[in-house]
């Protein structure tokens, strides 16, 4: 998955496809016309940084189109309306036959709430938002990828077996 959710991608053979609209052409050729910078277009996406989200929101409107901003700690992504990480999720376990309740997800800003809420166990790193800490099932200590290491070595020390599923009768995945 990649692009917020936007885009599933597999290494193995290259494949990709598109699960929404495209980037708008007429908001990425605005937002360059206008030096937003850093400025990066990708297929479905279109991301800048702050200070940027004012001019991002009110292009929107100027061009009509039905777009929302999602941010990530600073930066301010650019997307078809309802696609998110949980959107793209969705259509990664749709196509390895993997129900939501058996998938831990980890995450540590604004565009991990709905990736984390739709998974059977969402877990916070460290120097996640607070907000987002505050909704997970489980908060890690370290930070970035060292939270990351200290939930994988959780998963394989305990399976999670201590931690209790939000949804009643779901399953907490256990490796064995």
């Amino acid at each position: 998955m990649a692009e917020n959710g936007a885009l599933l991608y597999r290494p193995s053979d290259h494949f990709s496809r598109l699960l929404c609209a495209p980037a708008s052409a007429a908001l990425a050729q605005k937002l360059g016309e206008a030096h937003a910078q850093p400025l990066s277009i990708g297929r479905a996406i279109i991301a800048t940084r702050e200070p940027y989200e004012t001019l991002v929101i009110e292009l929107i409107k100027d061009l009509g189109l039905e777009l929302q901003v999602i941010f990530n700690k600073g930066a301010v992504m650019v997307l078809p309306t309802g696609v998110n990480k949980a959107t793209g999720l969705t259509a990664v376990l749709k196509e390895m036959t993997i129900e939501p309740r058996h998938v831990v997800a980890i995450g540590d800003a604004e565009n991990d709430h709905a990736f984390l809420a739709m998974s059977g166990v969402g877990v916070a790193v460290g120097n996640a938002l607070p907000m987002l800490k505050e909704r997970a099932d489980l908060v890690m200590e370290g930070k970035r990828g060292f939270g990351v290491t200290e939930l994988i070595d959780r998963i394989l020390s305990s399976g999670l077996a201590e931690i209790s599923p939000r949804v009643p009768g779901a399953a907490v995945p256990i490796m064995q």
